[in-house]
């Protein structure tokens, strides 16, 4: 369903939460937006990359705004390459990761079920999917851009939460975020690009629905509908609020966070 974001603004950049996920106050996530930063030109302001050509300076300034926002857990951001991959995190390697900055390891997926990490993915049209499963605390995020989303990136992590944590999708809540809509997901070579099975979500322009892939792959996999929250907010539509590729072309990305607080910052609003 689509689920009308949460604003929340105060003290530093602003970011946006799902109210679904908010009934959980053990878990923080934030969508934030391209506001509060300090980039410059085409990255301005809050741009969260280090490989898209801003100023490393200005990245790590960004990036320090945004973990003064994460109420005490350390951001960890992968080095995504739109791909299916998924990288459980466990609680002996957090120490040896760059925290910060992008870490070494590659994956556009990760889950951990350690608390005081939050996992970090950056998009810009890309959809950012927290997912989050509040009986074993285990939380996910997913880059999913079109080519995760055909290969049904969203189907491999949760199989890793099911493995890796025993994780039930019927007991996992997740949410959708800012990215390119139905409005403006236009594949004009999609004969070539996306397989004939997706075809049905096509519309008479070309344009794709990608939020009800990612919708209806969640739902086959065991994730209650009613536990699916859409923002509907098209970041090509809304560039005064995100970053958009398609929009812009050389642009920013804006960063999507979640993780577990640990037990004595719970009671942090």
């Amino acid at each position: 369903m689509v689920n009308e974001m949460v604003i929340s603004s105060a003290n530093g950049p602003i970011f946006l939460q799902f109210p679904g996920l908010l009934q959980f106050p053990e878990l923080f996530h934030g969508v934030f937006t391209r506001k509060g930063g300090v980039s410059e030109g085409p990255f301005k302001s809050l741009n969260s990359s280090l490989g898209v050509g801003d100023r490393p300076q200005h990245v790590e300034e960004n990036r320090r705004r945004m973990t003064g926002r994460c109420h005490g857990l350390m951001p960890v951001f992968p080095k995504q390459v739109h791909g299916k991959s998924v990288y459980v995190l466990l609680g002996e390697k957090t120490e040896a990761l760059p925290h910060h900055r992008s870490s070494r390891f590659e994956a556009d997926a990760v889950v951990t079920g350690t608390p005081g990490v939050a996992l970090g993915i950056q998009v810009a049209d890309c959809q950012p999917v927290i997912l989050y499963d509040p009986v074993k605390r285990i939380v996910a995020n997913v880059h999913s851009g079109w080519r995760g989303s055909i290969e049904n990136i969203l189907s491999v992590t949760l199989a890793a939460m099911r493995e890796g944590f025993g994780s039930a999708p019927k007991n996992i809540h997740a949410g959708i975020g800012p990215s390119l809509g139905p409005c403006c997901a236009e594949f004009v070579n999609f004969r070539d690009e996306i397989p004939k099975r997706y075809w049905a979500y096509k519309d008479s322009r070309d344009h794709f629905d990608f939020w009800s892939i990612s919708r209806d792959q969640l739902a086959a996999e065991g994730v209650k509908t009613e536990n699916i929250y859409t923002s509907g907010l098209c970041t090509r539509c809304r560039t005064d609020l995100f970053f958009s590729y398609r929009g812009e072309g050389t642009t920013g990305r804006f960063a999507a966070l979640a993780g577990v607080r640990p037990p004595l910052l719970r009671f942090i609003a």
